[in-house]
């Protein structure tokens, strides 16, 4: 199954509502409701298995939620444009596995924050990118490792406070993710001012690209009539002429 780099207008939209959503909840948690903060993932609680749907929306306070605001808005943009037919379910199952595992593996307290469907972002487009061997897809994968590589410290329990489980089970669903989507592999598309009005097969310019618009190397069918030509025009030539008395 292939799908296409496509621009299109909900590639900024829909981050947008993402990211307006969990600032709009924030908003009703300082203005309205306070308490709505304590419905995140409360581990080995069955009432606790609700904030699986519920933890990505809710934080701590202004820092945790400008934190997680920016990496979600890129990764989600990132995920739109390039997996574009498979972008909603990498976001709502990651929310829901990563958030089944951190309520299986985590320590008893209140986990909340979209860091979790964070790391499955990041986890899902590095290997992604390497699994599908794609150059473009690989490419995505070294900008997220330069964007975001130092993450990978928090799957660990090096800060108090951090859910560093979440974290954990973000990047443990993105890697199976990749694995499972691993046919999904994007190709661009050719807009309609790209479509050829003639047989690009016959036109020795276009041959030298692939499919993809990469180059391809290819040896001149006279370069060795060319190396056959510099030799000769380099090689000397000596004439023996006999002496006249």
């Amino acid at each position: 199954m292939s799908q296409n780099f496509k621009y299109s207008n909900r590639v900024v939209i829909y981050p947008l509502l993402m990211v307006f959503t969990i600032w709009l909840v924030f908003w009703f948690q300082v203005r309205v409701y306070g308490g709505i903060k304590n419905y995140g993932i409360h581990p080995q609680e069955i009432d606790g298995l609700f904030g699986i749907f519920t933890s990505p929306f809710l934080h701590a306070n202004i820092q945790h939620l400008y934190h997680n605001s920016i990496p979600l808005f890129v990764l989600t943009m990132a995920l739109f444009y390039f997996y574009n037919k498979i972008a909603w379910r990498v976001i709502f199952f990651g929310i829901v596995v990563s958030g089944f595992l951190t309520w299986i593996i985590g320590k008893s307290g209140n986990h909340i924050g979209a860091s979790g469907l964070i790391y499955v972002l990041v986890s899902f487009m590095f290997f992604k990118g390497i699994l599908a061997k794609h150059y473009r897809l690989i490419a995505l994968s070294l900008l997220v490792i330069f964007l975001y590589g130092s993450m990978i410290w928090y799957v660990f329990p090096i800060k108090d406070g951090v859910s560093w489980e979440g974290h954990l089970g973000g990047l443990l669903t993105g890697l199976v993710f990749a694995i499972i989507f691993r046919r999904s592999v994007a190709k661009p598309e050719r807009y309609v001012w790209e479509q050829p009005t003639y047989n690009e097969a016959d036109d020795p310019f276009m041959k030298q690209f692939d499919e993809d618009g990469n180059f391809i190397e290819q040896k001149p069918e006279d370069e060795t009539d060319l190396e056959s030509d510099e030799v000769s025009k380099t090689s000397i030539n000596y004439i023996f002429k006999n002496k006249e008395d």
